[in-house]
């Protein structure tokens, strides 16, 4: 299996790209919002891969992030999307913007993307809020990061970011950081996409 490419940019297409590693031409089906983030034909690129293998064809998928990659593989887990539709979703959501959107159980936002109608986007936020891929730090909450969380909008971020299967001590002191950042009148919205950042970082 491919995991990772590392190469040149030959072309890019409507919805692929030919990525030239050491003179073999490699065709990868890339979201819209990958296409747009790549360098020019000519400069190098790498690429995270997801590599589909079916009784008449194998597949390429490439994602500049790992996260994105993450996603590809866990709305596919999702009765009826499969590889078209995740890109699609991820055409017009950054991994941040999926992450929020399953988060804040926000149907009409994943229902933005082609192809998906209500019930799909139902079933995407529902199905995928304990199965978020895991954080990348740690955090250690305090007595003070829980009173720092202690507003309703805090209450209801570290609610969202609990749905999303981070711990509540990590969930906590993220969106106490968030709310010292952008103080005590900031939304659950904002506490949630800040405090998604606080965790990634």
């Amino acid at each position: 299996m491919i995991g990772k490419l590392k190469g040149v940019v030959d072309s890019i297409g409507e919805d692929q790209i030919i990525l030239d590693v050491q003179g073999v031409g490699y065709v990868v089906s890339c979201s819209s919002r990958t296409l747009q983030n790549l360098p020019r034909p000519g400069e190098a690129a790498t690429l995270a891969i997801e590599t589909q293998v079916r009784e008449d064809s194998i597949r390429l998928f490439g994602f500049l992030q790992d996260a994105e990659r993450d996603w590809f593989r866990l709305l596919q887990g999702v009765q009826g999307v499969g590889a078209k539709v995740a890109l699609a979703i991820l055409s017009i959501l950054s991994p941040d913007d999926v992450a929020l959107a399953v988060a804040a159980q926000d149907k009409a936002m994943i229902a933005r993307a082609s192809g998906v109608g209500p019930k799909l986007a139902a079933r995407i936020v529902a199905e995928l809020k304990d199965k978020a891929p895991s954080p990348g730090a740690i955090f250690v909450a305090s007595p003070a990061t829980e009173a720092a969380a202690a507003s309703e909008a805090a209450r209801d971020a570290i609610s969202a970011l609990c749905n999303l299967g981070y711990g509540r001590p990590l969930a906590a002191s993220a969106v106490a950081a968030s709310v010292k950042s952008l103080g005590e009148g900031a939304d659950a919205g904002a506490l949630i996409r800040r405090g998604l950042k606080e965790l990634a970082g």
